[in-house]
């Protein structure tokens, strides 16, 4: 039987970012499920914060220079790489100037949220996939942990779902207890569309790009959802269990590395 290989797309990882729930799952899980045999890949944002020179990133040059057009404005794609020696882990951030320059990661020095948070998503989902692909590896579980990972799904279902590097990819969503509290502009949809995306696939975020919707949308394109934190949102929860999804609840952190690694299998239906 072939390794199962693991993309794991997150908004934050220990110790990049402060310890939190997201940041420190997304720091141990990887390195745990590659203890078990499976390959890994590991993105998140290049945040404005991240000490480039004390964490050793360095650019890769032959996945850099990609230009992706988000609101019909080009962006560069620049593609950073470190890694985290005791875990035997690589990490690739995602760079761009004008969107992850700044020193904060998703409110600015006053508790504001950033008006671009959603163009930051959107170049992040895109800026992952469009970098697997440089990197020929076809992952069969992308496991997406917190909402800056949300609009991965439709995109990966949607949009690269003819891609023999994605055609047969499996979607892991994890719901934390992580909402930003001001819903996404109204032009969210429009801004997400891509060849293979109609209006009618994102109609859970038509009318508003809340937390809640953005999440029910992930859950929408998704084959599997897992409950991240103990307390998340209960509409989202009634949602997924409505959709007849497969569903993990929250699992305590002694449990969660075995329960992800056998979710992962029920998913590839193994």
């Amino acid at each position: 039987m072939d390794v199962v290989k693991v993309l794991y797309v997150t908004q934050e990882i220990f110790p990049y970012l402060p310890a939190s729930e997201v940041s420190t799952i997304s720091r141990e899980l990887p390195q745990a499920i590659q203890e078990q045999g499976r390959e890994i890949r590991t993105f998140m944002p290049k945040y404005g914060c991240i000490n480039e020179r004390r964490n050793q990133l360095h650019e890769v040059i032959r996945l850099s220079g990609m230009n992706l057009i988000i609101d019909e404005t080009d962006h560069q794609l620049i593609i950073k790489v470190a890694s985290i020696q005791s875990a035997r882990m690589q990490v690739y951030f995602i760079d761009n100037d004008d969107y992850f320059r700044r020193k904060f990661v998703v409110k600015d020095e006053n508790g504001n949220e950033f008006e671009d948070n959603d163009d930051r998503a959107i170049f992040f989902a895109r800026g992952v996939l469009e970098t697997v692909k440089k990197l020929r590896w076809s992952p069969d579980i992308i496991h997406c942990h917190g909402w800056m990972s949300a609009i991965v799904p439709v995109y990966v279902k949607k949009a690269y779902n003819e891609d023999p590097f994605f055609a047969n990819s499996k979607i892991v969503y994890s719901v934390y207890d992580d909402e930003y509290k001001n819903p996404f502009g109204s032009r969210l949809a429009d801004k997400m569309k891509m060849e293979g995306i109609l209006k009618d696939d994102l109609k859970s975020v038509l009318e508003s790009g809340s937390f809640e919707n953005l999440t029910k949308l992930a859950v929408d394109y998704s084959d599997g959802v897992i409950q991240g934190s103990n307390v998340v949102n209960q509409n989202v929860v009634e949602y997924t269990k409505k959709s007849q999804k497969m569903f993990l609840p929250y699992q305590s952190p002694e449990k969660y590395v075995l329960s992800c690694n056998e979710f992962y299998d029920q998913v590839l239906g193994r």
